[in-house]
């Protein structure tokens, strides 16, 4: 039988620092992984996280909640979105993101925290040969 869990919000499970400008956090509960994103002004997917995802944009699906400042989406398929405070949304793979104005972002990510901001291998490199 499952048991409830309870946790605080503000006690990561583990921190996720970016290459500067931010930070992504997780929380486990169980089966559960939920993100926490913290971006200050300035931020931009493209230049701090994808040094370390290396992947040419995100490839992470967000289903996210915006509590505060606000974000800029720009899809690989050329569509653009505004997120604000109050905003739910739904983000596919292939992305970039920036933060708009003076004011840090804060998100909480239901979806994309087990992937988010994690090292890459980048493209399959092939198999080195055994030395045995």
């Amino acid at each position: 039988m499952a048991r409830a869990i309870i946790k605080k919000a503000g006690e990561a499970d583990e921190r996720r620092p970016f290459v500067s400008h931010g930070e992504a956090s997780v929380l486990n509960l169980g089966a559960l992984s939920i993100g926490r994103g913290y971006f200050e002004p300035g931020w931009r997917w493209s230049e701090h996280v994808k040094p370390i995802a290396n992947t040419e944009s995100c490839e992470v699906v967000h289903t996210l909640s915006v509590l505060s400042g606000r974000l800029h989406i720009r899809m690989n398929d050329g569509q653009e979105l505004d997120l604000a405070p109050g905003d739910v949304a739904f983000i596919p793979s292939g992305h970039d993101a920036w933060v708009v104005g003076d004011e840090p972002c804060r998100v909480v990510d239901f979806t994309g925290a087990e992937d988010y901001a994690v090292a890459s291998k980048g493209p399959e490199e092939p198999a080195q040969p055994s030395l045995q």
